[in-house]
């Protein structure tokens, strides 16, 4: 079996180290069997299951969404963590640390819309429509960024300039509250139309009305949407 080591194995190094020419005989005896041994251990370290460190060497996957939750996901919208890449339609995976990085560590993402046209500027919105969980989502939509009057030259190549009004805000889910959606919602902004939030909204991120700040400023349809789950990373 992989990841044991058999007698043969050890048998073999012994006897390679035996083969040796004769010229090696001057070594002294003690020092021929403490090398014969640390072979045998060296033989044997890197074959026993986890030697190496299973952490390091294990696969982290990032499982795709379900069909029904891949149906948002519209129009080649990326969204970019260094550490990890493009994690748009996604679960965010617990192994490695991810979902608490994302929680506690990790900057606002680099949001990419590849086909964006150079001259027009556009509104990116980032919410989370399950809070406090999916079941009761009392606080839909949960503002954590809004960024207005990002060119579209910028937006090619994942830069996120513009006019922000509200900060990135990590994704934080509360224990127990099982997956929360992170969504990406790309509009193109109006020519010559200036956007902003209320008194009200600017002093609560929760509970957003975001249906009627998209007819406010006829929005329109998103040009672009994404998302990705993820949950609190004690859970």
């Amino acid at each position: 079996m992989r990841g044991w080591t058999s007698r043969e194995t050890i048998s073999t190094a012994t006897s390679n180290l035996r083969a040796l020419p004769r010229s090696c005989s001057a070594v002294p005896r003690t020092l021929g069997r403490m090398k014969l041994l640390g072979v045998a251990l060296v033989a044997l370290a890197l074959l026993l299951p986890g030697a190496r460190g299973s952490e390091t060497s294990r696969t982290c996957i990032f499982q795709s969404l379900s069909e029904s939750e891949r149906g948002f996901c519209r129009g080649d919208l990326e969204v970019i963590y260094p550490e990890v890449g493009d994690v748009s339609c996604s679960y965010i995976p617990k192994c490695r640390g991810y979902r608490r990085r994302l929680s506690r560590d990790w900057g606002p993402p680099r949001v990419r819309l590849p086909w964006a046209q150079k001259n027009k500027k556009y509104v990116l919105v980032m919410v989370d429509p399950d809070a406090p969980n999916r079941a009761k989502p009392l606080h839909r939509f949960w503002r954590h960024w809004l960024v207005t009057d990002i060119l579209g030259s910028d937006l090619r190549v994942g830069r996120i300039k513009g006019k922000v009004l509200t900060d990135y805000s990590r994704p934080r889910p509360s224990r127990y509250s099982g997956y929360h959606r992170y969504q990406f919602r790309l509009y193109r902004q109006p020519p010559h139309r200036s956007i902003s939030l209320s008194p009200e909204e600017q002093d609560s991120l929760g509970t957003w009305d975001l249906k009627d700040f998209v007819e406010d400023f006829h929005l329109g349809h998103p040009v672009a949407s994404t998302q990705f789950l993820t949950k609190n990373y004690k859970d």
